[in-house]
């Protein structure tokens, strides 16, 4: 679970500063207003009190504000953090130190007899910072790749299936 929290191609350079995409270290999803306490350190470094923002499909929110949000963390979505800020710019083909702190809020089990469970996290890697892109592009190309070369073998059914996931079955010959 945590090793795939911060992966090799989590950090990426845009024009607006960076973004971190953080995968859930935990068994099952969970609700957003779970997350407390989100913070973010790169080389040391962490952004300024309410600098810290959260993209939730078009919008990009305060990470405080996750408290109030009513949608899901899923375990196979990144949560996508930004730093509006160009701070690391000049620099981002570097490996970097990127450090994520927060707790989590498990509430379907008992912490005790004061409430819900609430587990501490504390994530660490060394990154390298990608540049051109959103930084799940490279995990995109290597999963196809790797879809690719696993189906070599394969036997191609006599079906196709198109983009909205139908299944076009061929149409006999007469």
């Amino acid at each position: 679970m945590l090793k795939n929290a911060l992966r090799e191609d989590a950090l990426s350079f845009g024009p607006d500063g960076f973004e971190l995409r953080l995968g859930l270290p935990w068994i099952r999803s969970m609700p957003l207003s779970s997350i407390r306490g989100l913070s973010v350190s790169v080389d040391g470094w962490s952004p300024a009190e309410g600098e810290l923002r959260v993209r939730l499909g078009q919008r990009a929110i305060p990470a405080d504000a996750l408290a109030g949000e009513s949608g899901w963390w899923f375990i196979q979505d990144r949560l996508v953090i930004l730093f509006p800020v160009n701070r690391f710019r000049d620099r981002s083909g570097s490996r970097r130190k990127v450090s994520v702190d927060f707790e989590l809020m498990v509430p379907y089990l008992r912490g005790g007899a004061d409430g819900p469970l609430v587990l501490p996290f504390h994530l660490e890697a060394m990154l390298q910072g990608l540049t051109g892109g959103p930084a799940g592009s490279l995990a995109r190309r290597r999963l196809k790749a790797d879809f690719r070369a696993g189906c070599a073998g394969w036997h191609t059914p006599p079906f196709r299936v198109t983009s909205a996931w139908r299944v076009l079955r061929p149409q006999p010959t007469p």
